[in-house]
């Protein structure tokens, strides 16, 4: 490392000076493959951090995820532990980002820098096994530039990917058609580029979306709408169908590709499995119902909000005694249902971690089984936990997601500052203190119209025993814990499609005999 780099005092320099010292000290070290100057850099972003504005921090964060990058580079360049799974750059390279875009200020930043950071998460969401939150990213990023080069073609390679793991043959060809249309719009005019190296990766792009179009026969789907079908014979049906498909919440892998009818349903679920003459559907069921109680929570969620927003009132709350604590409370059965939504979606996870444990046999004793523990070993006072050997380097990429989506948790309850590498999601104690209140305490939920934000502890009508939300904030934390459950359902039907093919791989010629299931029926 030059001295340049070494013999910085940030206390002789202005914050611009530094911050731009940090940029050039991150991009010459990811230029030189020099993990030990993206160290450095880290160090001085820790130095700098309390003397920065919001919009600066943001900047910041971006600046941390990168130096993180190089590391991981650094560590993984010869891929030959790719399939590691256990990889605390990942976590604080994820940290970083996710702070950087929930931050403030980041609607600051200029557009470019947005979109950077934008796809900057959603590649690395994508490379451990999230497509789902990655074209979330993508989507988010084009939303804000829609020419920008990087979020299209990005989206059209996640697709691409994520079409391989999925088991409808039907719905891997509409994906990979969404796949080589993005792919190919980075020869667009008017399009934009932040990368110098700009040619290169373009014709990649178009080379992958020439490879889709050799590969895959899309007269199959010449006839297929995405559009012309129905989502219900009310409005009532309508209107919830339709916000359902805007906050992507139906467990269809098409509702990806965006707020179309055709992804109105709850179509996915297990794969075919190869089990035991003799054992009893029990996978099955325990989907069902996994399947089914997402369904009820989406829609409780959905008509609380709605009815909520109206300020509908319902019989049920008609000559209910309660009194005005003068903090703007809001009581009604509506917001009760936005609550149960949210316990309900959080508690999807654990139950996800049961069925890991069943099918993967882990022999765990269900009083330990979490979504935290079920990846883990060992561990007491003195020692970590280690992570289980069947889990070591498996190449399974929807299951190391579920991995990884278990990092957004955590097992403790503690509402404060987050020790770094405890998880990967800023916000993670903060979910579980809200659900861990739900359960166990007491959340107060203030009404929106007073635009309630005093949070201090002291005052006559400081409520010191809840944990206060405004409507909005509740109603954004369900969607948002609803969005992160549809994807661990999903990556679970993936991740057993993958291991069901690696058995059978691996599975000596017997005569296996299919058992039909009928399809259960309501309407």
């Amino acid at each position: 490392m030059s001295r340049k780099y070494t013999d910085w005092e940030l206390g002789q320099h202005t914050l611009l000076e530094s911050m731009n010292h940090i940029a050039e000290l991150v991009d010459d070290a990811a230029d030189k493959e020099l993990p030990e100057q993206a160290r450095q850099a880290l160090c001085l972003c820790d130095a700098l951090e309390a003397h920065l504005d919001a919009r600066q921090l943001v900047e910041l964060n971006y600046f941390r995820a990168n130096a993180w990058s190089v590391i991981r580079y650094a560590n993984h360049r010869n891929g030959s532990n790719i399939w590691e799974w256990n990889q605390p750059e990942i976590l604080y390279e994820i940290y970083y980002l996710r702070s950087a875009v929930r931050s403030s200020g980041f609607q600051s930043l200029d557009l470019s820098r947005q979109c950077q950071i934008l796809v900057n998460t959603a590649n690395i969401l994508n490379h451990i096994g999230r497509p789902i939150e990655a074209i979330e990213h993508w989507t988010r990023a084009i939303n804000v530039l829609p020419n920008f080069a990087m979020a299209r073609g990005n989206l059209g390679f996640g697709l691409e990917s994520y079409s391989h793991h999925i088991y409808d043959a039907g719905h891997q060809i509409v994906i990979f058609k969404e796949a080589c249309s993005l792919l190919r719009s980075v020869t667009d005019k008017g399009i934009i580029w932040d990368r110098i190296d700009y040619q290169e990766i373009k014709n990649n792009m178009v080379e992958k979306a020439e490879n889709i179009e050799s590969n895959v026969d899309f007269r199959s789907i010449q006839h297929v709408s995405l559009t012309e079908h129905s989502l219900g014979r009310s409005l009532t049906e309508r209107r919830y169908r339709e916000w359902a498909l805007d906050n992507v919440l139906f467990l269809s892998p098409l509702n990806e590709l965006g707020a179309y009818p055709i992804a109105a349903q709850d179509i996915l679920n297990l794969p075919d499995m190869v089990r035991p003459i003799g054992e009893p559907p029990h996978f099955i069921g325990f989907f069902n119902q996994i399947k089914q109680e997402f369904t009820s929570a989406r829609f409780l969620c959905w008509q609380g909000i709605m009815e909520s927003k109206n300020h509908k009132k319902h019989y049920s709350d008609k000559k209910v005694f309660l009194f005005n604590t003068l903090d703007y409370p809001a009581y009604s059965i509506f917001v009760e249902q936005v609550k149960i939504a949210f316990r309900m979606a959080y508690s999807l996870f654990d139950k996800i971690a049961f069925f890991i444990n069943e099918y993967w046999s882990l022999g765990m004793r269900e009083c330990s089984i979490n979504f935290q523990s079920i990846w883990f070993k060992g561990g007491n006072r003195k020692n970590s936990p280690v992570l289980r050997d069947c889990f070591q380097n498996q190449q399974n990429l929807p299951l190391r997601g579920l991995y990884w989506l278990s990092k957004d948790f955590v097992e403790n309850d503690r509402y404060g500052n987050i020790a770094l590498g405890e998880t990967m999601e800023p916000d993670a104690f903060m979910l579980r203190s809200v659900r861990n209140h739900l359960e166990h305490k007491y959340l107060k939920v203030h009404d929106d119209v007073w635009n309630y934000t005093d949070r201090s502890e002291k005052g006559l009508f400081a409520d010191q025993w809840a944990f206060h939300l405004s409507m909005q904030e509740l109603n954004e934390k369900t969607i948002r814990i609803l969005k992160t459950a549809r994807a661990g359902l999903t990556y679970l039907s993936l991740a057993v499609h993958r291991e069901e093919n690696i058995r059978r791989s691996q599975m000596p010629d017997k005569l296996t005999l299919p058992m039909k299931l009928p399809q259960w029926e309501q309407f």
